[in-house]
């Protein structure tokens, strides 16, 4: 994955809670594996009419938000069935981080497996922060490090996150990048494996 240190980006305000993983990516785009190309499909019945013709006033589509990084979305962002076609398709529209006063589970964990970095705040700042995004054109940033979003007016906002997860994103890695840290410590056990048991091994 790509390492998350600091993101200074737009933000898109979406007001809506309870957005769910079939609205964040609908079924008709989970028949690929790939994590490329799904960004088409984000927020789909939002952003298009039963024709495929786009639907006026949807924020990602709006000019002012164009290359958002940043979505500040309303609460229980992820809720319904899990799919990791969701973070993928928010990363692939170029969104790195979603703001929101709280996360169905699974969504959230997927999130961190995905390089997409949730950050959970009290509602009351969420709304501050929604207020100052629906300006448009302003940049917002993202410190994971010092574990901070600050908005365009200056106010700064603290996040707590889990130091293992933390760690991960700042590192960039995944749960495969992780156990490959562990590389030559598993190579070594293999090799001992083999000269104690060497009937365990295939010939």
């Amino acid at each position: 994955m790509t390492p998350f240190t600091r993101l200074d980006a737009r933000a898109a305000p979406l007001d809506v809670a309870n957005i769910d993983t079939d609205q964040i990516i609908p079924k008709q785009f989970l028949k690929t594996v790939e994590r490329e190309g799904l960004a088409r499909g984000l927020f789909y019945d939002m952003r298009f009419d039963a024709e495929g013709r786009p639907k006026p006033g949807f924020v990602l589509d709006d000019p002012a938000f164009a290359r958002a990084g940043v979505l500040i979305a309303g609460d229980n962002f992820g809720c319904g069935s899990s799919r990791e076609h969701a973070p993928w398709a928010l990363l692939d529209f170029g969104i790195r981080c979603v703001i929101a006063s709280g996360f169905a589970d699974i969504f959230y964990n997927n999130c961190f497996q995905n390089g997409l970095l949730p950050v959970v705040l009290p509602r009351e700042q969420v709304r501050a922060l929604m207020a100052e995004a629906k300006g448009g054109n302003h940049v917002f940033s993202i410190d994971l490090e010092g574990q901070t979003v600050t908005a365009p007016s200056g106010a700064v906002f603290a996040f707590e996150i889990d130091p293992g997860r933390r760690e991960k994103l700042l590192k960039g890695l995944d749960a495969i990048g992780e156990t490959l840290q562990a590389a030559g410590d598993i190579a070594t056990y293999e090799a001992r494996h083999a000269l104690a048991q060497p009937w365990m091994e295939l010939a």
